[in-house]
């Protein structure tokens, strides 16, 4: 289903797009995804709309089933990678937990700019994406997929996330879509 609508206030929030995930191994390729994801970033930079840069610095503490074999990581792996293009507007958030709204000031921060509406995109689709907007959905905000704009290292989680889960929290699209929304409702 096409994005239908952009609010006034909407804001792009990029999930994990950085050195360290970038460098796993995905269903997509995150070359890909990092042009969809840099081109959201720059077409709402252009019409002075809200950017936050999300990165991961560490794992929610708490046993799991799921061993989580990282080992010793290097030093530049939680640095956002270069095509998103940060500039010195961006909002970063820094989480430690697969939502990027949990222990960190984004939901303080949104509602201050008087945001309403949400663009997702990122690594990996099945746990930060799909956490954030579960977290965005339940906190009040609209939300949009940008689902060219994601990845995953599981292809089934990938799969369903996108078509069970994200319907269900709200619009789903391309990049492109959000994109041409933004130049036609602000130009």
């Amino acid at each position: 289903m096409p994005v239908t609508t952009l609010d006034p206030k909407t804001a792009l929030i990029v999930i994990d797009l950085q050195k360290g995930i970038a460098a796993l191994p995905t269903v997509h390729p995150v070359a890909g995804v990092a042009r969809q994801a840099g081109a959201l970033a720059d077409a709402f930079r252009r019409h002075g709309l809200p950017v936050v840069l999300v990165n991961v610095a560490a794992g929610a503490p708490g046993r799991t089933e799921q061993a989580r074999n990282l080992g010793a990581l290097p030093a530049d792996w939680a640095d956002l990678i270069p095509e998103l293009n940060r500039q010195p507007g961006d909002h970063t958030a820094t989480k430690r937990t697969w939502g990027a709204f949990t222990d960190t000031d984004l939901d303080e921060h949104l509602k201050k700019l008087g945001v309403t509406q949400v663009v997702i995109t990122g690594v990996a689709t099945s746990i930060g994406v799909e956490s954030t907007a579960r977290q965005a959905y339940e906190l009040g905000f609209n939300v949009t997929l940008a689902v060219d704009a994601m990845t995953d290292r599981n292809p089934d989680a990938h799969g369903n996330s996108i078509t069970r889960i994200f319907p269900r929290l709200g619009e789903t699209g391309t990049a492109q879509e959000s994109i041409d929304l933004l130049e036609k409702t602000r130009a």
